[in-house]
């Protein structure tokens, strides 16, 4: 039985809810629009098996409000929103799905903006985009702006030196232990970044493909799930799907800092006060995964997306250092900036709408 949504919103504020079904194109979907202050909704879809339509609903209600405060902390011309797709089984006709999920993005008259995430790539994208304009990370053939993960993992790179340089008073990676959970799209790229500067990479993966992959390409060492948490390490990259930072997985970590890509990574958001009391650093998820944003909002300007993923390392900074010095969690001051710049709701840099 679905739970009921507008008691959802009260822990999962929502503007908007979209379902789709088309049961001859195995297609079941749900968009979230969070907020469309700043501009039209733009959000990833996740193409992945849920355990039950509750699950997606929360999931991609928890996602649409994460993409509204990432685009706001940057104040990006966006709003937030996601998309799931609640895979079957056994998917008999991929581009029959994504032609399914095209129209119905198409559907929504440009109110939401789709792109790439867990379980969906490019590939996917230039399906989507046959059947309408409102979609970025196609192929250039389709104007897009390609596959964000490479920006990702330089995004989370750069937080990762942030906080290793407010925690260890150094940014260089030489010798720094990371362990990452999740060598997917933005995992393996992660690895290659860090193994370039030095560092010493684990990895851990339930996909055991994904973790042949890595070790084919780099010297890492490989890490069991279930041990994950309670491995030594100073950096644990969470990579992978979210809410993983609960009661149990915290008092496990032997990381002085956590900084990764995934989104949610805190079950909720005490958790990350929990962190902070453990004596561990958290850089907020939204921020330090925002690389693949800045890579669509700036049009694959290289120029500027290099600038923009720089910053990234200061204003972490600045996070780390008010948390110190109010005593809150690192989320918290994120969550602040971000709000701040919504009650404004004004932007101090106009970018052309992506979807125009």
């Amino acid at each position: 039985m679905m739970a009921d949504v507008f008691q959802q919103s009260v822990e999962y504020p929502f503007s908007t809810l979209h379902f789709g079904n088309d049961a001859d194109r195995q297609f079941q979907a749900i968009v979230a629009i969070h907020s469309t202050a700043l501009g039209p909704a733009l959000g990833g879809c996740r193409l992945v098996r849920y355990t039950s339509t509750n699950a997606a609903l929360t999931d991609v209600l928890r996602l649409a409000k994460g993409m509204t405060y990432k685009a706001a902390f940057h104040h990006l011309p966006f709003g937030g929103g996601k998309a799931v797709i609640i895979a079957p089984e056994k998917i008999r006709d991929r581009r029959d799905l994504m032609n399914a999920y095209g129209d119905f993005i198409d559907s929504l008259g440009g109110m939401f903006i789709t792109a790439v995430d867990s379980g969906t790539g490019p590939d996917d994208m230039d399906i989507v985009a046959k059947r309408t304009k409102h979609v970025v990370c196609a192929s250039k053939q389709f104007s897009g702006t390609g596959d964000p993960s490479p920006h990702t993992a330089k995004g989370v790179l750069r937080g990762i030196q942030a906080a290793s340089k407010y925690l260890f008073k150094s940014d260089q990676m030489e010798g720094i232990h990371v362990l990452i959970q999740g060598v997917g799209h933005v995992g393996i790229q992660l690895v290659s970044l860090l193994k370039t500067l030095g560092a010493k990479v684990s990895v851990s993966d339930v996909n055991q493909q994904s973790i042949k992959t890595c070790q084919d390409r780099f010297e890492v060492s490989v890490v069991e799930p279930e041990e994950v948490y309670s491995t030594p390490c100073d950096v644990f990259s969470p990579c992978a799907l979210g809410q993983i930072i609960n009661a149990s997985t915290a008092k496990q970590l032997k990381a002085k800092i956590v900084a990764g890509s995934a989104n949610n990574q805190l079950l909720d958001g005490s958790y990350g006060e929990l962190l902070r009391k453990l004596g561990i650093l958290y850089a907020p998820d939204y921020v330090i995964n925002s690389g693949g944003l800045l890579q669509i909002a700036y049009r694959n300007d290289q120029q500027l997306m290099a600038r923009e993923i720089d910053r990234l390392y200061e204003r972490l900074i600045t996070i780390f250092e008010q948390s110190s010095r109010q005593g809150v969690s690192t989320n918290v001051i994120a969550n602040q900036m971000a709000e701040d710049f919504l009650r404004e709701s004004k932007l101090k840099h106009p970018l052309p709408a992506v979807h125009a």
